[in-house]
């Protein structure tokens, strides 16, 4: 540069980017290398985040315990490969385009806009297309171990309705009834009828079938199997209030001797209370708006707002799954439910201390 402000640098000479005292500046360098940095621990953090919110709670769609289950899992890997090559290939051509974007045209098509019109074509639509068409064809006709089963094809079938927010089951053709745990025999199948007493909700047990949503007024179905005994949780997969969170279940798959001892006790009426405390505590159940709400077979309690009590001290959870079936984590739910589980429709009791030990003591007689 002259003094009159005229370039008067030849062709092929560079700028001198030097700092004060002849040094070069390397801001431009080390701010590239803090993004690079930044960027791999944004996606560090955020793989975490994806793993850990992975499985957890016997609630996995990578560990089946069916058959329909491990074709829901080879369905997942397949679209997950599917999705992985689309989003590397989708990588590679940022990647491309930035490192030429000092350079005009494409390689080896160079400049021609029929060539860079037929990629955007190839790769915008018709290989997104067909991917589409074939991961629908797979997972919509082609699994059909997911289906419902048939009316009478089953030797066991349960119906589960969903309520706000809990679960309430019932075995037809016996007078059993529990709710939010649900116990069938292991390698038996199970022909799951699902209804709504609301609300939509949606039934799902990941490690032994797919989701199935529940409807008002629409009785759907859908097949449960396990192939080994164990215990499987569920969870309400369609939002259905505050409580959504909240809707768990667990699913017991027993061996059929320990199922069929197992369900002639629901069947059964309450054991009548054997000790004056117990029998006190009963007293005060009936005296109370808990009658009102729920029922308990053999005694005059009819309630149908809430859960059946006939056998609560049997199951390992209250509250839809929220909280242990514990004396201390029981009488907490006796006496102040909405803070356990805000927006339920069970209230608080204000019990005298010798009442409120009366009814816990008989609650957990209840098996």
């Amino acid at each position: 540069m002259n003094a009159e402000g005229t370039d008067t640098r030849g062709p092929g000479e560079r700028t001198d980017t030097r700092g004060p005292g002849g040094r070069t500046d390397a801001r431009g360098p080390r701010r590239g290398r803090r993004i690079g940095y930044r960027m791999a621990t944004a996606c560090a953090l955020a793989g975490a985040g994806l793993l850990g919110g992975c499985g957890g709670g016997g609630q996995s769609t990578l560990h089946p315990h069916s058959g329909p289950a491990h074709d829901i899992r080879t369905l997942w890997w397949w679209m997950l490969a599917v999705a992985g090559v689309v989003f590397l290939g989708a990588v590679g051509l940022l990647l491309l385009a930035w490192m030429r974007r000092r350079r005009p045209g494409l390689p080896l098509l160079g400049e021609d806009e029929g060539a860079t019109v037929g990629l955007v074509v190839v790769f915008g639509f018709v290989i997104p297309a067909l991917v589409l068409v074939a991961l629908f064809v797979v997972s919509d006709l082609g699994i059909r171990t997911t289906e419902a089963p048939a009316a009478g094809s089953t030797p066991l079938t349960v119906e589960v309705t969903g309520h706000q927010w809990f679960w309430e089951i019932r075995y037809p053709g016996t007078q059993a009834v529990t709710a939010n745990e649900l116990h069938i025999p292991v390698r038996t199948r199970v022909n799951v009828i699902t209804k709504t007493a609301d609300v939509i909700h949606s039934f799902w047990v990941p490690e032994l079938n797919r989701k199935q949503d529940m409807v008002p007024g629409l009785p759907n179905r859908l097949l449960l199997y396990a192939d080994k005994p164990g215990v499987y949780g569920g969870q309400c997969a369609e939002f259905c209030g505050a409580q959504h969170t909240h809707m768990g279940l667990l699913v017991f798959a027993d061996p059929p001797q320990r199922f069929r001892s197992w369900l002639a006790n629901m069947g059964a009426a309450r054991v009548a209370p054997g000790t004056p405390t117990e029998r006190r505590g009963e007293a005060v159940f009936q005296a109370s708006q808990c009658a009102s709400c729920h029922t308990i077979r053999g005694t005059p309690a009819r309630g149908v707002i809430g859960p059946d009590l006939t056998h609560l001290a049997t199951r390992s959870t209250l509250a839809a799954r929220t909280i242990p079936n514990r004396p201390g984590y029981l009488g907490g739910w006796v006496l102040d439910p909405q803070h356990i589980k805000p927006e339920s429709k069970m209230p608080g009791f204000n019990l005298s201390g010798p009442d409120f030990q009366a009814l816990l003591a008989y609650l957990r007689s209840l098996r």
